[in-house]
C-alpha cells in the first residue's frame, strides 16, 4: 500500500526541542515503513538556504524556500518532518495552504527552559547584543494561532510529547496505532 505523504511541520523558539522530537518521530515513522524526509532549519541554513540572514524579508524566503521541497515530496508520498523556527503566522499559513497535507506541531517552552538548554550560547550572545534579531530575545515570535498539535516540551518528556503527538497523528487519519 503506498502511503500518503503529510508534512508535520514543527515550530517553536530556538532550543524548544523541535529538532529533538522531530528526530525521535522520524526513526519511530521509519520503523513503521513509512517513507521519511527531516528538513531541519540548521541544515538547510548550510546548503539550500545558505545566502539568506534573519530579516524578516531573509526568514519568510527560507520557509518558503523550504516549503517548495515539502510540497514536492509531499505530494509524492513523503512523511516530510519540518523542524523549523518560522516565527509568523503569516508564513505558516502560507506553508500549510501551500502543502496542503500539512499538521503545525507548536513545541511550546518557556523562554527560561530554551535559554537553559542552549549549548550554543545563543541567547547569550542575542542578550550581550552579539547576535541580532535572534528570535524570543530581540526578535518576535508569534504563538501559532492555527496549532494542530501543542505539546510543552518544558513540562513532558520527549517520549510524551511523542506520545501525544502520534495519537493526534492517529485521530487525523495520517498514521495507524
Amino acid at each position: 500500500m503506498e502511503s500518503k505523504g503529510f508534512t508535520l511541520w514543527f515550530t517553536g523558539l530556538p532550543c524548544s526541542g523541535k529538532t529533538v522530537l522531530a528526530d525521535a518521530i522520524a526513526k519511530d515513522f521509519k520503523e513503521r515503513g513509512l517513507k521519511v524526509e527531516r528538513l531541519d532549519g540548521d541544515i538547510v541554513r548550510k546548503s539550500l538556504t545558505r545566502d539568506l540572514g534573519f530579516t524578516e524579508e531573509d526568514r519568510n524566503l527560507n520557509i518558503e524556500r523550504v516549503t517548495f521541497v515539502a510540497k514536492l515530496l509531499t505530494r509524492n508520498g513523503v512523511v516530510v518532518l519540518a523542524s523549523f523556527v518560522s516565527p509568523y503566522n503569516r508564513i505558516r499559513a502560507y506553508s500549510r495552504n501551500e502543502i496542503g497535507e500539512y499538521v503545525l506541531v507548536y513545541v511550546k517552552c518557556s523562554l527560561e527552559e530554551c535559554e537553559n538548554r542552549d549549548v550554543k550560547g545563543m541567547y547569550t550572545k542575542a542578550r550581550a547584543g552579539e547576535i541580532k534579531d535572534f528570535t524570543g530575545i530581540n526578535h518576535p515570535f508569534e504563538e501559532p494561532d492555527t496549532a494542530d498539535i501543542v505539546v510543552e516540551t518544558d513540562k513532558q518528556t520527549v517520549e510524551e510529547s511523542k506520545e501525544i503527538i502520534l495519537n493526534e497523528l492517529v485521530k487525523m487519519g495520517y498514521i495507524q496505532n
